[in-house]
């Protein structure tokens, strides 16, 4: 029995065993599958349903369930990574049959199905893979698609996480799928590879890849390198090559030859361009057949054309391309020794000797394509059985599928010794030891080994460099990622754990289940609770993490977990830093030791993890811990001989006397009894149990140990990861714990300096220590002494101290990967506290040194201090872009709660400042550090969710949708909150309910006359309902996010009346009236854009959507033209199949054409898009080529087409177009009718197009001059000779008309207003005076008697509009366009002193179109401007024609005109105050919307309402920019002359009305409070930049509010003090604020702690800080605690006022602290640093546990210290003025500072006061026994006193007076105030003793 206790100390305990079945099985036995279901088929019912089932079923059953069985396999892997901790789950893939399941399963959760599929095939392979989809924009990240794919013999279906489902055909079948980094590869099945050659063809490739479940296969090609050749490029085709494994991470593939019996490892990366050209240019030399550009179209037509999805009998195989001789076919070729096809170059590296270089390979080597197929599939490839590749492959069209991916060989096998048959790996796999190297380990069954080969990524190319093969017997073996380890069945059946290849020293021929496992960080054994004679294992399989299923020899399984290296946080930690330090092999035999002892049968139970460990290591570095005192404390519980410990210790749940004596003594009882307060009487004896032992001879160290030697940089490594645990709250305990090792080995290394600093930091608890371990001189030279142990004693709170104080820092060394804190910390304070603002990325070196294995170069650099101003925001950023630091994330708001308060404070003090002042553009990680939620909100791209439409003021909408509903009640309510004008602007506006048609019966009127005066009253009034979509198309605009399952409500437009009193209905249909034929055709169309543009262009809208919206009934279709127009207008028709375009346009709807045409080119506006040019140009006979076939185009079709050419090259310039454009402004009427009609508006529509397409380019269009457009143009406006037409539509002119007779001059009535308005669109904002002047209205009554009043509109606009500086708003600009003598007649005709020559009404008509051509250049450059002046001056206007309209002497200039320049003077108003809701404006709207007699008619109706959907544009979201393609489009919209009824598009086709919306844009800015997301009040300033009018000025806004065009302004922000500031700077860009803009224009801002939004509290007098006047009393800080939840909401703060700050009756001796409470949490919760609660605590209990002089431990005082030098070090160095808002004074405010600073500097002055312990110390004498060492700590720590040893190197001789002592000290770096202390006892005493300073 004896020898198996021997052995057991070398065997590692394993988890519990449990059996294991795969999840997926159980879950099949319950699955209807195609089994049970022929099963039921074939059973009668009576029989199938019985209670127990017939036997017969039970027995077909199993015998099913048997032969199923077999085809099962399955296999698991570890759950993708979640942030959180319990997310690290298993899951399995199982596949039997026709089923896959996917279950998940965690620790604490039992296994679930996640997801199971049946496919309608056996299924031959599932396995995951993640597919990679690219993004369009190249700063996206690719999306990477998470998916499970499912292999059929005929498809592979693939269904991602997302939910997407995917099925790829395959041309061919496959043998095997492997999942890749990139996505799948296929590997061929190799149908006849022993098929006689056939030499006419290549063989085709083997393997192949699909990157997307919608990418085409692809062939993979392998890239081969030679000594004495480039790298050649062939297709993968070796039908011997079988892909054995496949890796993502590294990208590798392993293969291996069948005929070689070789394994090859192949990195897999993607196609370069150069090779894809490559395969493409290769030059066939040796005649067609054996082209391999034709065997790779060949392969491509194979490919795309396999109709069978079965596979081809012919394996696809792999042709060469490159360039060398075809070697005639000869037998010896085809052996294997020569290598042919991609292993040539492998063999070459076998052979280590270039000599044996294969001859080129060549095509007619191997190609085993013959065609002899036992099936009749083999048709499927090849036309006939003896074709040759010329007649099928050849085919034109086929291009060759261009390869993906390519493989190029690292490493193969060498050695011939190996080259057996069939030593085929059966398992491969990576793992990595202990120490970080990695293995690729296979596993070849037939030998019973496992062989390693170790592999490194090379640092330049991120190539793998392949080194050394080991092998290791093994007759199964799995990796264990978990603990690094890899665990190995041997044959003898024993399980072995290896780290790596490192193996345990010690033998364990265990023969039942046992395993002794070795491994870098874990080995172990496995105790089995089976008889030597159970079952043995036959295989290992499934390992997850550190969990791993046996296969016994009786087919059962059983899941074993094997151990971890260390459960305990600090031990990992240890063993890091020790493997950091060490040598890789001394480091692998530590690990290995320390994981022997650790997971030794019965080990150590959690909280001994630490004992176990320290006595581990001690004893490893050569001490006797039985011999010291602290160390053999450690061991009375847990001995470390295991033959005494039971078999499993498990701890018991009675206590026992072993526990008493335990804890007596332990060092929390020593430290117990070292404070006075406390101590039990009784306890005394127990404590110095080892203490009082030995007196005797001194312990030595064993100097053959291991680890002897490293002793000092073991110590140092340590010594830095207690630094940094003390940068960690959480783990102070840990620093706790080493404090005891490194004390010991500090004194036995004699390390003076940092012995005190331990004593320092726990003075009670290393008061205890004693002993020390004698190391002679002999041993030490052994001991290697690493330099960086002679230097300054690194402590990282002295080093943040002396950063404070403005002092030198030297570099502070810090272990990368393991200190990751204490980088952080530094740097941070190297960025903010020093401020130098290249801390993180050039100077780190300044700050930190890396502690490298080797030496260390110490390199100190001088750094220079800067002011910190904008540092702050950087060291923010830069803290962030450590995130990815694999164990560190960088700070969080709630890491940087567990960094100890002092060193938090500076970095605290960072994010105030930036709360206060953020950037607009900081990530969201940084906005939420900083607690800006606003900010964190704004990142998030958020629209405004859409509530339900709020019903206050609905009438019966709820009945009829009058389809403006979808507005944003919130912001409207809040725009315009003192009135209903929205409400009365949707009445206005409705058109689906009946009018009221109120026409009084006269008693002489017989009843059918009445009706027919009702009707006709009725067809007045649809004039108006008929005009009004146009106008609720602005007034909805873009605020509608569509259902993609439901269709777009479109309102009705309803032409019904009622009559009252009785309600009756009045119809127009009835035939009492005639009825213009068509009348509705335009406003269905109107409607149907009105509906559309409800639409946003941020909703998600498919083709497939559009299409479903298509009405069924014909009478909807022109509806559903004008929706897709207005879908053109929103930019989603981009969406709409080509397919779908086809359709609509070649049912010859007129209509659908026109709205089409417009759609498509609005949406591509201006990108010259070819597919949309060729789409209009069948529709512009001009375009087409003069032999073409005439189409039949109907004439507005032609017109739309025109004005669609203009949008799509809208500023190009583009020659052809304009050429064409400007002689079809001209166009003659042609013969036989055609282009008789309507001219005007086809005219106009090639001037609007030809000023688009040379949008604002003035005299620059380049290329063009010999064109003369603007002479051309100018003669079209005036008139003269017509010129020869030049061109292509020469012939087409040939004939005049035989209608109308113009002769060879031009008709200006039709050319003029299209030449006008084109040369104001070519000289754009140009101010180009000459061309203005032509432009001129006439001043003399000759010329004005010659031209149409309506004209001089145009051309004073287009004048005006060139000249567009010179635009003023005002009425003596306005009347300056008017001619003297027009001005000079009208002031006469007053007088009657008219002369008989001038005609009275043409002067009268001449000056108010003009006047009104005037007001709408003001509307065009005031466009959305809301510019006070512009609008009084426009209003102005608008009264006098009002008036003159509503005279009786309207007669001179004619009813007609008035109106006509009323509409375009009431439209520039409403341009003006576009989105704005003016109410002037709104009343002169309803008051014209009123009339409906006498010239109103239709077009007025569409002018006036469209001047009200101008005014209250997209609901008050939206307005006009001035840009030149906004003109363009205004231009298009608002011509000045409009229709006359319904179907008139004479003068203007009615559709381009809608265009304006193309100058729409959102600026209207929308606070939204980020606590409740509700659109609220905010205050903004705005900040213009200076232009020539104006200074640069700042206005105060109340958001929400439309914003100028943001060119014009300089900044926007948000002021305080109700809403935490917010800055917007535009000089950086307009980028970020369009974003803003586009989404809703949503900014979130963030109230402040206290205050009301101004709606609850406009004046701000209900604010909680309002100084209260009659509230005098001293108590005004203390608050009642009921008043926190005004405050704030968090539950932490609530309660903690709940419980500290109410003084309840048991506290009533506590009531200072209460109130103190009080007050600290009063202002921590009004200066909203609640964050800051825990400081002031932290600073209050400091300072009360020196008062009490109970200190054990020093590191409250050092953060107090700290917090103290950062508030002096804010008042010194900052100006007054900046102090008060810089620094530390914002955090801590209060009086608390400078009280907790008295109180702690008179503690320790009433300590200094007795006989002194302190002169001892610094005179360097031992301190006495009894002396209260920690006080003395404590004064050293907080004075900064350097160690005895320190100061002992000053000389004082002579240095009487106290200048000089302070000139000597201060080079240490005491503080004067610690040297003013220090003084009585270091100077000699004279006179001049002075008191202590207070």
């Amino acid at each position: 029995m004896s020898n198996v206790y021997e052995e057991r100390s070398t065997m590692i305990a394993a988890g519990e065993l449990q059996s294991f079945v795969p999840f997926g099985r159980e879950h099949c036995k319950n699955h209807p599958n195609a089994v049970n279901l022929q099963l039921r088929q074939l059973q009668p019912a009576s029989e199938l349903w019985s209670s127990d089932g017939a036997a017969g079923l039970v027995g077909s059953l199993q015998e099913v369930s048997l032969q199923e069985r077999e085809k099962e396999y399955w296999q698991l892997r570890k759950g993708p990574t979640v942030a959180t901790d319990e997310a690290e789950y298993e899951e399995e893939l199982y596949v039997a049959g026709h089923m896959v399941i996917w279950s998940r399963g965690t620790k604490s959760q039992a296994s679930y199905v996640y997801k199971a599929f049946t496919v309608d095939s056996p299924v031959q392979q599932a396995l995951w893979c993640n597919f990679t989809v690219p993004q369009s924009h190249k700063d996206k990240k690719e999306k990477v698609e998470q998916s499970v794919c499912i292999v059929q013999s005929t498809c592979v279906n693939v269904h991602t996480v997302s939910g997407k489902d995917f099925i790829s055909p395959l041309p061919f079948q496959v043998s095997t799928l492997w999942p890749t980094t990139f996505g799948l590869l296929f590997e061929r099945k190799n149908i006849i590879s022993d098929a006689p050659m056939s030499p006419t063809r290549e063989p085709l490739p083997t393997l192949f890849s699909m990157l997307h479940p919608l990418d085409e296969i692809a062939p993979v090609v392998c890239k081969t390198t030679g000594l004495f050749e480039t790298g050649r490029l062939q297709y993968v085709s070796d039908s011997a090559l079988r892909v054995l494994f496949s890796c993502e991470e590294p990208s590798i593939i392993m293969t291996y030859d069948t005929l070689q019996c070789s394994h090859t490892v192949w990195a897999l990366r993607k196609v370069t361009p150069e090779e894809q050209s490559t395969l493409l240019k290769w030059p066939g030399q040796d005649g067609p057949a054996q082209t391999p550009t034709a065997a790779a179209t060949f392969l491509g037509a194979h490919l795309r054309n396999v109709t069978r999805l079965d596979s081809p009998g012919s394996p696809l195989h792999c042709h060469a391309l490159h360039n060398q001789s075809r070697v005639p076919s000869s037998p010896s070729l085809h052996s294997r020794a020569h290598s042919p096809n991609i292993s040539n170059m492998a063999a070459l590296s076998r052979a280590h000797s270039p000599g044996i270089a294969a001859p080129s390979f060549t095509g007619a080597q191997r190609f085993n394509m013959s065609c002899h197929s036992p099936s009749p599939r083999a048709h499927s490839l090849l036309a006939s059985p003896n074709s040759t590749l010329n007649d099928t492959a050849l085919l034109p069209e086929m291009e060759p599928i261009l390869p993906d991916l390519c493989i190029e060989q690292l490493w193969s096998e060498s050695a011939a010794a190996y080259r057996e048959k069939s030593c085929q790996a059966s398992k491969v796999f990576i793992t990595s030891d202990l120490c970080e190297s990695r293995y690729l380990c296979f596993l070849v069954e037939s030998h019973q080994q496992l062989r390693c080969v170790k592999f490194l990524e090379s640092n330049e190319t991120s190539q793998l460099i392949f080194t050394s093969v080991t092998s290791i017997p093994a007759k199964d073996a799995v990796p264990l990622e978990g603990i690094d380890a890899l665990l190995v069945l041997e044959s003898n059946g024993s399980l072995v754990l290896y780290t790596g290849i490192t193996r345990p020293d010690m033998p364990s021929p265990v023969s039942e289940v046992r395993s002794s496992v070795q491994h870098n960080e874990s080995s172990w054994l496995e105790d089995s609770t089976f008889q030597p004679a159970a079952p043995h294992i036959q295989a290992l399989r499934d390992p997850v993490s550190n969990r791993v299923t046996m296969e016994l020899s009786n087919s059962s399984m059983l899941r074993i977990t094997i151990p971890e290296v260390a459960t305990s946080e600090l031990v990992k930690r240890c063993l890091q830093a020790i493997r950091f330090i060490l040598p890789k092999d001394m480091a692998m035999k530590v690990l290995v030791k320390w994981y022997n002892i650790y997971n030794a049968p019965g080990g150590p139970s959690m909280h001994q993890e630490w004992n176990l460990f320290v006595t581990c290591f001690m004893t490893l570095m050569g001490y006797n811990t039985e011999r010291l005192a602290w160390t053999r404390n450690l061991h009375i519980e847990v001995p470390l001989s295991p033959v005494i410990a039971p078999k499993k210790a498990r701890p018991a749940d009675t206590g026992s006397d072993e526990d008493w004596a335990y804890l007596c003594a332990s060092d929390y009882h020593c430290q117990v009894l070292a404070q006075p307060a406390v101590g039990v009487p009784g306890l005394q004896e127990a404590v110095p149990i080892a203490s009082m032992e030995e007196g005797g001879p001194v312990v030595g160290l064993e100097p053959s140990a291991l680890l002897f030697p490293h002793i000092p940089a073991l110590f140092y490594v340590l010594h830095l990861l207690y630094e940094d645990l003390k940068l960690d709250e959480l783990q102070r305990g840990g620093a706790r714990s080493l404090i005891g090792l490194l004390q010991q080995l500090a004194r036995d290394l004699q390390l003076e300096e940092y012995i005190d600093l331990y004593w320092r930091d726990y003075p009670s608890f290393i008061k205890t220590f004693k002993e020390a371990c004698v190391i002679d001189q002999a041993q030490l030279e052994q001991v290697s002494w690493p330099m960086y142990l002679n230097g300054e004693v690194p402590c990282v709170f002295s080093w943040l101290s002396s950063c404070l104080r403005g002092q030198e820092v030297p570099p502070f060394p810090y272990l990368p990967g393991i200190c990751e804190r204490t980088k952080l910390l530094v740097l941070s304070y190297a960025l903010y506290v020093v401020g130098d603002e290249n801390a993180v990325s050039t100077n780190v070196s300044k700050y930190l040194t890396r502690l490298t294995a080797g030496e260390l170069s110490t390199a100190v650099f001088h750094g220079c201090g800067k002011t910190r101003q904008q540092v702050v925001s950087m060291s923010l950023a830069w803290v962030f872009q450590h995130s990815s630091m694999p164990k560190i994330k960088g700070f969080l708001s709630n890491d940087l709660e567990s960094v100890p308060f002092g060193v938090a404070l500076p970095i605290r003090d960072a994010i105030t400042q930036c709360r206060e002042h953020p950037c607009s553009d900081w990530s969201e990680e940084v906005c939420a550090l900083i607690g800006r939620e606003d900010l964190t909100k704004q990142a998030h791209k958020v629209s405004l969710a859409k509530g339900k439409p709020v019903s206050k003021y609905k009438i019966e909408t709820t009945i009829e949708e009058d389809g403006m509903v979808d507005l944003h009640p919130e912001v409207t309510g809040l725009i315009w909150n003192q009135d209903l004008r929205v409400q009365e602007v949707r009445r206005l506006l409705q058109s689906s309910r009946p009018v009221r048609v109120n026409v009084p019966h006269l008693p002489e009127v017989s009843d059918h006359e009445y009706i027919e005066e009702k009707e006709n009253k009725l067809l007045q009034l649809c004039q108006r309902t008929m005009a009004l979509p146009v106008g609720r198309g602005l007034f909805t605009l873009f605020s509608y996010h569509p259902v993609p399952t439901e269709p777009l409500p479109v309102p009705k437009l309803n032409l019904t009346g009622r009559a009252p009193p009785r309600n009756t209905m009045v119809d127009l249909n009835s035939g009492n009236i005639d009825v213009p034929p068509n009348m509705t055709s335009w406003p269905s169309f109107h409607n149907g854009v009105a509906a559309g543009l409800k639409i946003a262009p941020a909703s998600q809208v498919e083709s497939a959507w559009i299409a479903y919206n298509k009405p069924k009934s014909a009478e909807l279709a022109n509806e559903y033209a004008g929706f897709l127009m207005a879908l053109g207008l929103n930019g989603h028709l981009t969406k709409l199949a080509t397919l779908n375009i086809h359709d609509y346009l070649t049912k010859g709807h007129e209509m659908t054409s026109i709205g089409l045409l417009l759609g498509v080119s609005a949406a591509k506006l201006g990108t010259m898009d070819m597919s949309i040019t060729r789409l209009l140009s069948i529709h512009i006979p001009a375009l087409l080529p003069p032999t073409s076939t005439e189409l039949d185009v109907p004439h507005s079709v032609q017109v739309a087409a025109v004005v669609a050419i203009g949008l799509v090259y809208q500023g190009t310039g583009h020659r052809h177009n304009a050429e064409v454009l400007l002689a079809e402004i001209g166009r003659p009427p042609g013969p036989e009718m055609e282009y008789c009609t309507d001219r005007e508006s086809y005219s106009l529509a090639a001037g609007l197009a030809l000023g688009m397409v040379c949008l604002g380019h003035g005299s620059n269009l380049i290329g063009m001059t010999d064109l003369n457009v603007p002479e051309q143009l100018y003669q079209y406006m005036v008139g003269g000779h017509r010129r020869s037409h030049a061109g292509m539509n020469r012939e087409k002119h040939k004939s005049p008309s035989y209608q109308i007779k113009e002769g060879d001059t031009i008709n200006v009535d039709v050319t003029c207003p299209g030449a006008t308005l084109a040369l104001a669109m070519i000289y754009l904002k140009t101010n180009n005076r000459s061309i203005a002047d032509w432009l001129k209205a006439p001043d003399t009554m000759f010329l004005l008697d010659f031209i149409k009043p309506e004209f001089l509109l145009l051309r004073t606009l287009a004048r005006c509009i060139i000249m567009w500086d010179e635009i003023l708003p005002n009425q003596e600009w306005l009347t300056s366009n008017v001619p003297q003598i027009i001005k000079d007649s009208i002031g006469l005709q007053e007088e009657a002193l008219v002369s008989e020559d001038l005609n009275m009404e043409t002067l009268i008509q001449a000056h108010d179109y003009i006047i009104a051509g005037a007001c709408m250049a003001v509307g065009f450059r005031f466009a959305g401007s809301a510019n006070s002046d512009a609008f009084e001056c426009l209003y102005k206007f608008a009264r006098n024609f009002m008036q003159s309209l509503t005279t009786t002497t309207s007669s001179t200039p004619g009813q007609y005109n008035l109106q006509t320049c009323l509409s375009m003077v009431l439209l520039a108003t409403s341009m003006v105050m576009a989105g704005s809701g003016d109410l002037k404006v709104l009343q002169l709207c309803r008051f014209l919307h009123k009339r409906t007699f006498g010239e109103m008619n239709y077009g007025f109706h569409m002018a006036h309402h469209m001047a009200l959907g101008l005014l209250f544009l997209g609901g008050g979201r939206y307005t006009l920019s001035t840009s030149n393609s906004a003109i363009a489009a205004l231009l298009c919209a608002l011509y000045p002359h409009f229709p006359a009824h319904s179907t008139d598009n004479r003068y203007h086709l009615q559709a381009l009305r809608h265009l304006c919306v193309l100058a729409a844009e959102p600026r209207l800015l929308v606070p939204v409070d980020v606590d409740t997301l509700k659109p609220c009040y905010a205050l903004l300033d705005v900040t213009y930049k200076a232009t020539q009018w104006y200074e640069e000025t700042t206005v105060e806004l109340m958001a929400p509010t439309m914003l100028s065009e943001l060119h014009l302004l300089k900044q926007i922000k948000v002021k305080g003090p109700r809403y935490w500031e917010l800055n917007i700077d535009l000089s950086k860009g307009t980028q970020h604020l369009k974003s803003i803009l586009s989404r809703d224009g949503i900014l979130y801002v963030k109230l402040r702690a206290g205050h009301l939004p101004y709606k609850d509290d406009p004046r701000g007098w209900k604010s909680l800080l309002a100084p209260s006047v009659n509230n005098r009393n001293p108590e005004v800080r203390t608050f009642k605690p009921e008043a926190i939840s005004t405050f704030t909401s968090d539950a932490a703060l609530v309660s903690f006022a709940e419980y500290f700050c109410k003084a309840s009756e048991n506290m009533k001796h506590k009531q200072e602290t209460v109130a103190l409470f009080s007050a600290i949490l009063y202002e921590c919760v009004t200066q909203e640093n609640p964050e800051m609660l825990p400081t002031h605590i932290s600073i209050d209990q400091a300072v009360k546990a020196l008062e009490r002089a109970d200190v054990s431990e020093t590191f409250g005082l050092w953060q107090m210290k700290l917090v103290l030098e950062l508030c002096e070090r804010g008042g010194l160095q900052q100006k007054p003025q900046e102090a008060c808002r810089h620094g530390c004074g914002q955090l801590l405010r209060s009086e608390l500072l400078p009280v907790m600073k008295s109180s702690a500097d008179r503690a320790l002055d009433c300590w200094l006061r007795g006989d002194h312990v302190l002169q001892a110390y610094v005179s360097g004498q031992p301190l006495s026994e009894d002396a209260n060492i920690s006080m003395l700590a404590c004064f050293l720590v907080y004075h900064s006193i350097p160690s005895s040893k320190r100061m002992a190197t000053i000389d004082l001789e002579g240095s009487s007076s106290f200048p000089m002592f302070l000139l000597k000290f201060s080079q240490l770096g005491v503080p004067v105030r610690a040297l003013l202390r220090l003084r009585p006892l270091l100077l000699p005493t004279g006179g001049c003793a002075a008191e202590l300073p207070r």
